[in-house]
């Protein structure tokens, strides 16, 4: 799948002496502290473009959850702050972010972005910094908000800056930084979208065999996009709740911590899969008695032929290593074209050993084309086979999706073009700003 000719590309806008707003989805702070640069690293291409070309940078990412759901208000604070990532590429691209302190209402958030910012605009226009990295755009009440504050927002967004990118692939909301700055401003996509984009369509229109592994920790979160797999797939490997859940439904037995709601919805497939057939299970599970603890003596493996109608399990927490032993599983993966990876098979850290071994399984194959999303499955890669992710960084038959969310909503629709943000630059992007 090539780039849409509608999409205007960043490549395209002239940049020379203009302030380039940049929105990136550099979500990767837990705890105050980077998790894994990974997402900050894909995007410093761009950046240095946008430099190159003569562009002056100033960007913005959300970070975290800092919106209580039942009561509207904003937490604004170290845990979710920007400041790390700015100090990070400050290091990495040998110069200066400044992080603007606007004021912040208790509940509300950052209501609006004073002159001090404005100040700071000019500054970078006259080269005296280096850029600017806004506070996390979530801590602004316009950010997810309705109507006046976020029209407010990026009305206010658009007064800083001359040219809008979108980078940030794995934002598909349509929030005021990634959707309704687009009618503002000239918006272009940037190259690591329009490189997301492209690698999605291997997915979309994948090389075969094609299996695709995928998991999570509620069925009912993943049906639209699993469905939608099911039917392009040539075989399909479940883990997490997501095959406990399946499990439940094909075999009538009972997983502790596994909803009625999510056996009844993999009922569907189990009834699909009896004519299609293409789901490969693995062999081995392991059950725990604990779902806080790994207590000696407390788990233990469960074959799947061992399973009745009437049987009682406790939590089963991971995959045996040696389901990636089977046959029908190592040839699925071994014979595998493509393979699209958005799974942690195991409740780690807890129990690793499944997700391990999938991971080795998957990149043993040196012929398929191996994509993997979603930030836990790129960081349980990274902590549990290192010298792999390291070698994968730099192997063209690898591709890390940033945004595991986006890809699976975008597998969901059939396409790229239809997500809120994507169809916002072909709507808006490169003309003149209607305000």
């Amino acid at each position: 799948m090539g780039i849409d000719s509608r999409l205007p590309l960043m490549q395209d806008a002239d940049l020379e002496g203009k302030v380039v707003l940049v929105r990136v989805d550099h979500n990767v702070i837990k705890k105050g502290a980077i998790k894994d640069p990974y997402r900050i690293d894909a995007t410093l291409g761009t950046l240095y473009s946008i430099a190159e070309r003569g562009g002056r940078i100033i960007l913005m990412s959300h970070v975290g959850r800092p919106r209580d759901k039942k009561t509207g208000s904003i937490k604004t604070g170290g845990e979710t702050s920007v400041r790390a990532i700015a100090e990070y590429l400050g290091r990495k691209l040998c110069t200066s972010f400044v992080v603007p302190d606007l004021e912040v209402d208790p509940q509300r958030g950052i209501v609006a972005i004073d002159d001090s910012v404005k100040r700071l605009v000019e500054d970078l226009r006259k080269r005296k910094i280096g850029g600017i990295y806004l506070p996390n755009t979530r801590w602004f009440e316009g950010e997810q908000d309705e109507a006046g504050a976020r029209d407010l927002m990026s009305a206010q967004l658009a007064g800083l800056a001359d040219v809008f990118v979108n980078d940030a692939f794995g934002s598909w909301q349509p929030h005021a930084s990634t959707h309704h700055v687009t009618t503002r401003l000239p918006s272009f996509a940037g190259p690591l979208m329009q490189k997301e984009i492209e690698n999605l369509g291997r997915v979309l229109e994948p090389e075969r065999p094609f299996v695709a592994v995928i998991a999570g920790s509620k069925y009912d979160t993943k049906i639209g996009p699993l469905g939608e797999i099911y039917k392009k797939v040539d075989r399909l490997i479940l883990g997490g709740v997501i095959y406990n859940a399946y499990l439940c439904a094909k075999y009538g037995i009972r997983v502790q911590g596994v909803d009625q709601a999510d056996v009844d919805l993999a009922g569907r497939l189990v009834e699909i899969d009896r004519t299609e057939g293409k789901i490969v299970e693995l062999p081995h599970v392991v059950e725990s008695d604990s779902l806080s603890e790994r207590l000696e003596g407390g788990y233990r493996t469960l074959s799947i032929s061992d399973m009745s109608e009437g049987l009682e399990c406790g939590y089963i927490l991971d995959a045996a290593p040696e389901s990636f032993e089977d046959e029908h599983v190592a040839r699925a993966l071994t014979f595998a074209r493509t393979i699209f990876v958005n799974a942690v098979m195991g409740f780690t850290p807890m129990f690793r050993e499944g997700s391990e071994a999938l991971y080795k399984a998957v990149s043993d194959n040196d012929e398929a084309m191996k994509l993997l999303g979603g930030g836990d499955t790129l960081q349980e890669f990274k902590t549990l086979c290192p010298g792999r992710y390291m070698s994968a960084l730099d192997d063209q038959r690898f591709y890390f999706f940033t945004g595991g969310g986006t890809v699976l909503k975008a597998i969901e629709q059939g396409s790229a073009y239809g997500l809120p943000t994507v169809a916002a630059l072909i709507d808006n992007g490169g003309t003149p700003p209607l305000h």
